[in-house]
């Protein structure tokens, strides 16, 4: 059986040591190559093309993250964030990371865990992120994209002629990046609010959705149990916070701390089906890249409701899981490549090029 061959890159040497020793005693994983900084990760990445990448974001000489965009860039391999940054400007980092092409990204082992499940959790995330076909992100070639100016102030009213008055979107593995291309494609006054489920795990969650309003042209936050639903015409973006479940019920959004679904929480059902028993055809939906099954169901209420449903295609997808899962289950009224999910959302608003900006 052929083995998944490693590059460990992580500057310090003790946690570099116990990283390989994990995986070397995995007989389907192989460690080809170590590195203690951003260049030469990219130097051995370059000469042993490894299956995938276990990648620092606090690197000497090149940071993770510029690591991370050249070889996106350059020589595209699937990479494994393995990071134990907690403060804000670091976490930020790590969006970007995962914003410019790397996969997932795992918590280090603090050295005071009791059993072997952050060695099984490893091992498995490794082997997970090997088989996920990577793109080239050519960012580090022509540099980051220039964010569309937010508006200083929303003067007058918004004209809405779609009977949508809300979007959900949820996502799990290479959803950092696709919501964010999706919201840089939106105009700044779209009026819609929308709903968000992320798959991310703490602590790496505990700040993405303050990041998310500095990259986006609509204002972003986590959503506070019991606020009304966002009106038409205050569009903006009301993210599950880590560990809760989002669900709206009699035209407020609640927290709650139930069972998980699908091993996850937030999930994406528990949204997408509260939205359909609420909200019926008045709701539009999308499921975008991820691993699992999650919110295939949701999907599928909401569509059963009248409203309008979209999945990410498997061409742009990271992960075509649950995408596959809600197309197999009929849910997807349309399966959109990543560049046509917003103007697909700005159709569903009334925005046309004739009547103006929103």
């Amino acid at each position: 059986m052929k083995k998944t061959r490693i590059l460990v890159v992580e500057d310090s040497l003790t946690v570099r040591r116990r990283l390989v020793e994990v995986l070397k005693a995995d007989a389907e994983l192989e460690v080809v190559g170590e590195a203690e900084d951003g260049k030469t990760a990219i130097e051995l990445c370059q000469k042993l093309r490894p299956d995938v990448i276990t990648l620092d974001m606090m690197l000497p000489i090149m940071s993770g993250l510029a690591a991370t965009e050249y070889i996106m860039a350059y020589c595209p391999t699937p990479i494994l964030i393995v990071s134990s940054s907690t403060n804000r400007g670091e976490l930020f980092k790590t969006y970007e990371a995962l914003a410019v092409g790397a996969v997932d990204v795992l918590e280090k082992p603090t050295g005071e865990e009791d059993d072997d499940h952050w060695e099984r959790t490893l091992a498995t995330a490794v082997k997970v992120v090997a088989r996920i076909k990577v793109i080239t992100h050519p960012r580090a070639k022509f540099g980051p994209r220039a964010l569309p100016a937010r508006p200083l102030s929303r003067s007058g009213t918004v004209d809405v002629v779609s009977k949508q008055r809300l979007i959900a979107i949820g996502a799990s593995t290479g959803g950092p990046g696709a919501i964010l291309e999706i919201l840089r494609g939106l105009p700044p006054a779209f009026p819609l609010p929308i709903l968000l489920v992320l798959h991310l795990g703490e602590p790496f969650a505990n700040t993405f959705a303050e990041w998310l309003d500095g990259q986006s042209p609509m204002r972003a936050d986590y959503a506070r149990h019991g606020d009304p639903l966002p009106k038409v015409g205050e569009g903006k973006v009301v993210m599950a916070p880590p560990d809760r479940h989002l669900v709206l019920h009699e035209g407020r959004l609640l927290l709650t701390g139930g069972a998980e679904r699908h091993s996850c929480r937030p999930s994406v059902d528990v949204l997408f089906e509260s939205l359909a028993r609420e909200m019926g055809a008045e709701c539009a939906a999308c499921l975008l890249t991820g691993m699992g099954k999650d919110g295939a169901e949701g999907l599928l209420a909401i569509r059963q409701s009248g409203g309008a449903t979209f999945a990410q295609d498997e061409e742009t997808s990271a992960v075509f899981g649950m995408p596959r899962a809600a197309i197999e289950l009929g849910a997807a009224e349309r399966v959109l490549p990543l560049h046509q999910i917003a103007p697909a959302l700005i159709g569903l608003a009334g925005y046309s090029e004739s009547r103006g900006r929103l």
